[in-house]
């Protein structure tokens, strides 16, 4: 297998390269309400050193990462820098206010300036209109509303080029026909346990959009396994998604091969995706996600993968 997180490749029309695998900051954020832990200051920011030092030139935020405390890490190792590191890719995400839970246009360029403030840019290369499920496309397409403010921010060079990123399928396809986006997110939906995101990275493609998935363990059941680490998008899994898991786990366990590697792989293995999103907790992670990727995994077991995913009726895209 070639190392694929040493490749890079062109991030859609963005004329960005990037690695193929991509340090999703979310737990760096610190949120334990969220990933069931928390990680500490120095852990995040030895993961971050870690990361701008690392062949993972990719590194994905939002503003709602600990309302604030991801970018505000990620923004203190930049200043040890001095700057952005030459051929580093940052990502951010602008948000809804999490307290009032308001999203227009106004709150979303309040977001993006303390998204510049907090990481001490002075633009942003990539920035992403964060959960639009909280508003709806109606709403987050209105006139003066979020999609027409990251807009105004765009043509003002604030944000060099937009992307979307957010859950139901649905609306972010609607989001990808309107052709004002170059990257689209989609999390939790392309994994060995969910394959709902299979049509839109068709849609990606058609549309020229750079399709990245993020949450190839399913926020980490796929990580730790079921009996570790019980949980599927960020709750409590249910019996149906154990079950799955578990024979997912014994599968593996056949071709000795771990199931952290078969569920990155999925992702990875899939070339209508340009990067995979793995959030990263701990500066050994980096290593341990890079080996995975490049563990051996026979055809046998993909094969078997695809038959054990079409009796569960997933519709496994080969």
């Amino acid at each position: 297998m070639p190392d694929l997180a040493l490749e890079r490749r062109p991030l859609g029309t963005t004329g960005l390269l990037v690695p193929s695998l991509c340090v999703g900051c979310a737990p760096l954020g610190d949120m334990p309400e969220t990933f069931a832990y928390g990680v500490g200051e120095e852990q995040a920011l030895a993961t971050i050193r870690a990361a701008l030092d690392s062949p993972f030139s990719f590194l994905d935020t939002a503003a709602s990462y600990g309302d604030g405390e991801s970018e505000r890490r990620i923004g203190v190792v930049l200043r040890e820098c001095g700057r952005l590191p030459n051929g580093v890719v940052l990502a951010t995400k602008a948000d809804r206010d999490l307290r009032t839970g308001a999203f227009s246009g106004d709150q979303i360029r309040r977001s993006v300036e303390r998204s510049l403030r907090l990481l001490g840019m002075d633009r942003l290369q990539l920035c992403y209109l964060h959960d639009p499920e909280h508003i709806g496309f109606a709403a987050a397409m209105a006139p003066g509303g979020p999609v027409a403010a990251l807009q105004r921010l765009h043509e003002d060079s604030v944000i060099e080029h937009l992307g979307v990123a957010g859950g139901p399928i649905d609306l972010m396809t609607r989001f990808i026909e309107t052709d004002l986006f170059e990257v689209a997110i989609s999390h939790n939906r392309y994994t060995l346990l969910n394959q709902e995101a299979d049509p839109f990275w068709d849609v990606c493609m058609r549309h020229g959009v750079a399709a990245l998935n993020a949450a190839p363990y399913g926020s980490g059941i796929l990580a730790k396994g079921p009996s570790a680490y019980p949980r599927y998008m960020y709750s409590q899994a249910s019996e149906d998604q154990l079950q799955s898991a578990s024979a997912l786990e014994a599968l593996c366990e056949r071709y000795q091969t771990p199931l952290a590697a078969a569920a990155l792989q999925f992702s990875l293995r899939d070339p209508r995706i340009a990067s995979t999103i793995v959030g990263m907790s701990k500066p050994q992670r980096l290593r341990e996600t890079l080996t995975l990727a490049q563990t051996s995994i026979p055809d046998e077991l993909w094969q078997d993968v695809a038959q054990l995913s079409t009796t569960r009726g997933d519709g496994l895209h080969a």
